[in-house]
């Protein structure tokens, strides 16, 4: 009778094994998650979209981004162009009630002349907000807005979004920017701003930059061993082009890379891995007349990306710096 019993426990251990704990394990210690990020440009339908519709289709698009945001279920979504019209609502709300995801929307809009009562009646008034938003599957725990100079247009705010987000493994943080084209003094300010947390924790930059990596500013972050340009890791000597997509036609248009992924090695103590790193959002869908639409002007970038110890192999590599 025992050695069937001891051959029943013996038979349920090998079965129950790998699901089973020991009881002196700590749960997480070894955790080290990858993080799928995306960056995205929505394209808004327009300033006065809070009066009437401007021709770019805006409900059709957001569920074409719904659908895909489905399907590639990121972890961390950085929005620009996110907006919210009496006409549309709020956009980034409507895509994280949709995916079941906190949100964080900061309108640029609302920072016109820097008068917080005359830019919010002026905004009230059209009915029309305009910015960027971080939505995550994980909880956020706090977020923080900073002012872009404005060297190039007085009267066209520039922000950039920071979130503080809480992974399975600890806390990251995320930058979501869009800035002026040709505006190099943006740019060196949210470098600025993003290399504040080198030493102090994970940090990932996401945005629109609106300029080509050939710019000034990029090349000089190209050159500091702390910033990796997650796609350009990945894919050396491919194009990656992300604007300007016809949003009308059949075929692709897309022929510069301005939507970047960045991310920190701020060397306390964990190595950032970029595991893969692809363009999104880059078929067409159809209007219920047929006709070709697409979900936004830009392409979207997703990147899988995993902080390791430094004591810790790494699973993946980056190429060398002289195959870019």
């Amino acid at each position: 009778m025992f050695r069937h019993l001891f051959h029943i426990l013996l038979g349920l251990t090998v079965i129950l094994g790998p699901f089973i704990s020991p009881a002196t394990a700590e749960p997480g210690k070894d955790a080290s998650p990858r993080l799928r990020v995306l960056t995205y440009n929505l394209l808004h339908d327009g300033g006065w979209s809070g009066f009437f519709e401007s021709g770019t289709h805006l409900e059709e698009r957001l569920e074409m981004t719904i659908q895909e945001l489905r399907r590639l279920q990121p972890d961390i979504i950085a929005l620009q162009e996110a907006s919210e019209s009496r006409k549309h609502g709020n956009v980034p709300q409507r895509i994280a009630e949709a995916l079941g995801y906190q949100m964080v929307f900061a309108p640029a809009t609302e920072r016109i002349f820097g008068l917080s009562l005359v830019d919010k009646l002026i905004t009230a008034t059209i009915g029309f907000k305009e910015g960027s938003a971080i939505l995550s599957r994980y909880p956020i725990a706090a977020s923080e807005v900073y002012d872009l100079p404005r060297c190039q247009r007085r009267l066209d705010p520039r922000i950039l979004l920071r979130a503080e987000i809480t992974a399975p493994d600890g806390p990251v943080q995320i930058f979501s920017a869009h800035t002026a084209k040709g505006d190099d003094c943006q740019l060196q300010r949210v470098g600025e701003l993003f290399r504040e947390h080198q030493g102090t924790g994970r940090a990932i930059l996401m945005g629109d930059l609106n300029t080509g990596e050939q710019s000034p500013v990029l090349l000089g972050w190209q050159k500091d061993p702390g910033l990796i340009d997650v796609f350009r890791a990945t894919n050396p000597g491919i194009s990656g082009g992300t604007v300007w997509q016809n949003i009308y036609v059949d075929w692709p248009t897309t022929d510069r890379r301005v939507d970047f992924i960045f991310v920190l090695d701020e060397g306390t103590g964990n190595s950032p891995v970029v595991h893969s790193s692809t363009l999104a959002f880059d078929q067409p869908g159809r209007l219920p007349n047929g006709d070709a639409i697409w979900p936004s002007d830009h392409r979207g970038v997703i990147a899988e990306i995993e902080f390791l110890p430094l004591d810790r192999p790494r699973i993946s590599r980056l190429p060398n710096a002289s195959t870019r």
